[in-house]
């Protein structure tokens, strides 16, 4: 299956409706949690802002959800700074992708 074969347009508008204030809310709440927990809830964090913007976006007509959890995403967090640290910081380039990879799998439409 060709991964870049273009999906044909349903007429219907693709948007996002998230607000300021509510995003300001969901990202304070994380930030401070994963503050006083010295980074441990950081992947609780990240799990909660991917949610509220895939909850806000409309592809065509269709809404996102985000059904990722934040122990798999602390667990492969784990494994991503390990092989950074044994490659003395080369991983840390594929990182960054890895963790889109694994957002973009956990995001389906609802």
């Amino acid at each position: 299956m060709d991964q870049t074969q273009a999906v044909q347009p349903t007429g219907e508008k693709s948007y996002f409706d998230g607000g300021v204030g509510n995003f300001l809310g969901e990202a304070f709440l994380a930030l401070l949690l994963a503050s006083f927990t010295f980074g441990i809830m950081y992947p609780w964090a990240l799990t909660k802002v991917y949610g509220w913007q895939a909850r806000h976006t409309v592809i065509q007509g269709k809404r996102l959800q985000f059904n990722g959890k934040a122990m798999d995403l602390f667990l492969n967090l784990l494994k991503w700074m390990l092989l950074t640290l044994v490659t003395f910081g080369i991983y840390s380039i594929w990182a960054g992708i890895e963790m889109e990879k694994w957002r973009v799998e956990h995001t389906t439409f609802a």
